[in-house]
């Protein structure tokens, strides 16, 4: 499903960038040939790999990247640019090329995660959009796709919508679901993403009832005997005998959301099993992320609802990504400052595996060539996004990108989906 878009997305960038434009059209070099490159120079602190998201939202912007009588009056207002780049401006269209890794790849330090081909002029102004979609969505990914790997195949429901800016809401529920999440709590993301939906009620609802069976019997008559109850308002032990007298042993499931979830997990399970509600789910909630869902693993848990740590990156809320400049008509460029080191010209990459599947090495070399001796089991990880400044056709749905990155995680060598500090999954080798 197509999101929905502002009119522009033009102002989506930072002063400077039109700065820089201006000065460039009045110098006369804004419209030589350069190559940006949009990479990560490292993983977040603790992090083995990371997930490429946000890719789909990026081409949805670019088509929306106008600058419209309304944009043009703000910046005129504002003397932010001169007249003659505005009048430039007024004509925009990204013209040019862009490569980049698939939704749902995995990418490591160096990875040229996108291309972007063009005068300076049209990319340049490109740099703060790129970067706050995939620096966002990507974070939220990359820590979703650890909490999916730690819950084992249980089913995973985001809900931490009201912990963030209400489009960034949109866009985590989107990204967690890239990654392997269930469902989202957010409808504008089902409405926009076709995301599965879910939702019951919240404490004030049991609070509103003169009593807790009262506010069950109410939710039943509402949504159905599967529903999930949520029991944990007052006693657990008490809500779930009533949750039980009010649905009968076919409820749905329970929710707790506070507490050693664990501890109380194993005796709501006692609890309903000698209640005869052996096929009564478990929901926890309430603080998770990916390291309390791994040690939740060996509890009788069969759903998590995750908030706060999915929607924020589980202490990551960006993943470093930058957006330089490599190669300006055809001659390579690279910044040498310290520690913000990049390397020149454009890059292509491939992923080396062994015959079992295994990712072994990432392998970064110039685009121009030589091109390295590629293995039958080696894979090239960039693909055309857009031509002449038209999306590619048949680019992945959002399904196939989950699709893609459960088939990436299973390749991932097994000591780099453990949540312990260590080195990049699989290392980054340099050509050329």
């Amino acid at each position: 499903m197509t999101a929905a878009q502002p009119e522009s997305t033009a102002l989506f960038t930072d002063h400077y960038e039109l700065t820089m434009l201006a000065s460039a059209l009045r110098d006369g070099t804004a419209q030589r040939r350069c190559v940006f490159e949009l990479f990560a120079r490292r993983l977040p602190d603790g992090r083995r790999y990371g997930v490429v998201a946000g890719t789909g939202r990026l081409l949805e912007a670019l088509e929306h990247f106008r600058f419209t009588d309304a944009e043009l009056t703000a910046l005129a207002e504002s003397r932010v640019v001169d007249d003659a780049t505005l009048r430039w401006l007024a004509d925009y269209r990204f013209t040019g090329d862009v490569d980049g890794y698939p939704e749902g790849e995995l990418y490591f330090p160096g990875s040229p995660i996108l291309t972007v081909t063009g005068t300076f002029a049209e990319a340049v102004v490109l740099e703060t959009l790129a970067l706050s979609i995939l620096n966002h969505d990507s974070a939220v990914a990359s820590a979703a796709a650890r909490m999916v790997s730690a819950a084992n195949g249980r089913r995973m429901i985001e809900m931490g919508s009201r912990r963030a800016h209400e489009e960034a809401a949109v866009a985590a529920a989107r990204a967690a679901y890239l990654a392997g999440f269930t469902a989202t709590s957010n409808l504008e993301a089902g409405r926009r993403y076709g995301i599965p939906t879910a939702g019951t009620t919240a404490h004030a609802f049991v609070l509103l009832h003169d009593d807790e069976e009262a506010a069950f019997r109410s939710q039943l008559a509402a949504l159905g005997p599967q529903t999930t109850l949520l029991v944990d308002t007052f006693d657990i032990t008490a809500g779930i005998d009533a949750a039980i007298r009010a649905a009968g042993p076919e409820l749905g499931a329970i929710r707790i959301d506070s507490g050693d979830l664990g501890v109380l997990a194993r005796q709501a399970r006692e609890q309903l099993d000698r209640l005869g509600a052996r096929n009564t789910k478990i929901v926890v909630s309430g603080d998770l992320d990916e390291f309390a869902i791994a040690a939740l693993r060996a509890e009788p848990v069969d759903a998590y609802g995750v908030g706060t740590s999915v929607v924020t990156g589980s202490g990551a809320p960006t993943s470093g990504m930058v957006y330089k400049l490599v190669e300006v008509e055809g001659r390579p460029v690279a910044k040498r400052s310290s520690h913000k080191e990049s390397r020149g010209g454009r890059k292509a990459a491939l992923r080396r595996h062994k015959p079992t599947g295994t990712a072994i090495e990432e392998v970064v070399y110039p685009h121009r060539g030589p091109e390295p001796e590629r293995g039958e089991h080696d894979r090239a990880l960039q693909v055309p996004l857009v031509r002449a400044g038209q999306p590619v056709a048949d680019l992945p749905t959002l399904e196939e990108s989950r699709e893609r990155l459960r088939r990436a995680l299973v390749s991932v060598p097994w000591e780099g989906l453990k949540l312990s500090h260590g080195e990049p999954a699989v290392p980054t080798v340099f050509l050329g």
